[in-house]
């Protein structure tokens, strides 16, 4: 993109602040993950950054978890301007007897708009040291619960939800 995404504008509110108010509506803890904390400055989150810089992902999960009051923690990339409140409570309460709440659309898991336990720290932190970065490599063998097609329509009968913005083209065609 050539910028930072979380500062992009959507209807004349930047990603970042949009997600935060969102975030407000549904929990009282908000901890923004970043490897630039000086840039949220204005921002009335708690500021952390990777425990292990240049590990992707997963460490951003990890690093979440590390700090997270609460159990589970929801976790959404920044640049995901139709992310839903209502949405994300329904897959709080299917967090009861699971340890990862996901969604699953035709295109795959959406790993970046799921629910974590603390409980997962451990197999993170084992696939970490040994290098093995993909954010779903910690699925098996977990107490995973996936959302599928039905549920995510009822929240979201346009198909947005799940969008991000990668590429200027996106950008502009998601505005």
């Amino acid at each position: 993109m050539g910028t930072n995404k979380a500062f992009l504008a959507m209807e004349g509110e930047r990603l970042i602040d949009r997600t935060v108010r969102i975030y407000r509506d549904v929990f009282d803890e908000v901890i923004l993950v970043t490897n630039e904390p000086h840039l949220y400055y204005d921002i009335d989150v708690t500021l952390v950054t990777d425990l292990i810089k240049d590990r992707g992902p997963l460490m951003g999960i990890y690093t979440g978890l590390f700090f997270a009051a609460s159990d589970p923690v929801f976790f959404a990339a920044c640049d995901m301007p139709f992310l839903s409140s209502g949405f994300i409570r329904f897959l709080l309460e299917q967090s009861r007897d699971a340890e990862i709440v996901v969604p699953e659309t035709a295109e795959g898991f959406q790993p970046l708009h799921a629910i974590y336990s603390k409980s997962c720290m451990g197999t993170i932190q084992r696939l970490l040291s040994q290098d093995k970065l993909k954010v779903t490599g910690f699925y098996k063998g977990m107490k995973l619960k996936i959302i599928g097609a039905d549920d995510i329509r009822r929240f979201d009968p346009d198909g947005r939800m799940f969008l991000n913005v990668n590429t200027p083209e996106e950008y502009s065609k998601i505005r």
